[in-house]
């Protein structure tokens, strides 16, 4: 069969190549400024780091990847061999006000890796393995230490997940972000056999298990409302110490979003041969336990999520305990400590839990499937 060539135009500008260098310096203040760097626009800039793209993303690479970096388009060869139905997956996300903790700590090298990590989880529900990642960045002006930083994020969280970063944009709009502001997206494509992707809306059954698997704290979603509460509320800075938490509230907030994708992937080569004894994954991102899990679930069935079935972490203690927001609509904001639930055959449960955990996951049964209308409860 033929090798299939999947293009992805990207714009060259700043940063493409921009301040994704690996830490040289260069003398800008002896660069003569033009009329559009005055204006707030620095091409020469981004042309004087650019040459040094190629190393930061060497960790990346996959053989598939064809062209050099900082052309008009990414490019992949899809072995199509390997596959007798191969089925493209996408996603598309950011991080949302997360940044705000990354700006007020003047941290940025786990912003990119969140970004890389949240979208991986994403396609891995469906069963498939990245392929290629493409990322965007906005901002006012450009800070060359702070988009490396942003850009390492990038190429390492790709590298953990055998996913090469082939191309990205950078946009440098002055007036339009906040000073020392930024924005992030990224766009993931994977694939999956299509005779293996998951359905749990096909494959989920009564009496089926949940099994919860542990998240590093808040990873991408309610940052907004956990702000609020721990900045306006509680009057705490990200200095803050608080009971139970190892560093600072602002590097507990900072937490790296877990990916679950090569566990996934281990998961069903182990459990799903004949048959789809993982019968599904749900990520628990926005909208929680609440609107996250019913995604995967046929019209007739329930899912029952039981409190206190799980070590939650302190962070969710204290949102719990000194938020005042009433448990129902913390369930749906925050992961509260489970950033990935798998549905599995009841007599599957064990094997699955044990194998969980020796992946170094912490993970504990949270929840049954139920007679019902196709939506999640906690209890």
């Amino acid at each position: 069969m033929p090798i299939v060539e999947i293009n992805f135009q990207i714009r060259t500008s700043p940063r493409n190549l921009l301040a994704r260098t690996a830490g040289k310096r260069f003398n800008f203040r002896r660069m003569k400024q033009k009329a559009y760097a005055a204006a707030g626009v620095d091409i020469d800039l981004g042309n004087k780091v650019k040459a040094t793209l190629p190393q930061l993303l060497a960790a990346t690479h996959r053989r598939e990847v064809l062209g050099k970096v900082g052309g008009f388009g990414g490019l992949f060869a899809l072995d199509v061999k390997k596959y007798r139905q191969p089925v493209l997956v996408s996603s598309v996300d950011g991080v949302g006000t997360k940044l705000k903790l990354a700006f007020a700590l003047d941290k940025h090298d786990t912003i990119g890796a969140d970004l890389v990590n949240h979208c991986v989880n994403d396609i891995a529900v469906l069963g498939a393995e990245p392929l290629f990642f493409l990322d965007y960045l906005g901002t006012g002006k450009l800070e060359p230490h702070v988009f490396t930083d942003v850009i390492k994020g990038f190429a390492r969280a790709c590298a953990e997940n055998n996913c090469s970063l082939i191309g990205g944009e950078t946009a440098q709009m002055p007036g339009f972000y906040q000073k020392g502001e930024y924005d992030v997206s990224g766009t993931i494509v994977g694939v999956v056999e299509k005779s293996k992707m998951l359905n749990g809306q096909k494959t989920v059954k009564r009496g089926d298990v949940v099994i919860g698997i542990a998240s590093s704290g808040l990873h991408t979603n309610g940052y907004s409302l956990g702000r609020k509460i721990f900045f306006e509320q509680l009057k705490l800075k990200p200095s803050s110490k608080l009971p139970g938490l190892k560093g600072t509230l602002g590097e507990e907030l900072l937490k790296v979003h877990i990916s679950y994708g090569p566990l996934v992937q281990k998961l069903l080569k182990k459990f799903n041969g004949k048959s789809d004894l993982v019968r599904a994954f749900a990520h628990i991102t926005g909208g929680g336990f609440v609107d996250n899990i019913p995604r995967v679930l046929p019209k007739n069935l329930d899912v029952v999520i039981q409190k206190g079935s799980w070590e939650m972490l302190p962070i969710f203690k204290v949102i719990a305990e000194k938020s005042g927001v009433p448990d129902a609509e913390l369930y749906q904001v925050f992961n509260m400590g489970i950033g990935m639930v798998a549905i599995v055959a009841a007599d599957q449960m064990e094997a699955v839990l044990k194998f969980i955990r020796a992946q170094k996951h912490d993970a504990w049964i949270i929840g049954d499937v139920v007679k019902g209308k196709g939506v999640a409860r906690v209890e």
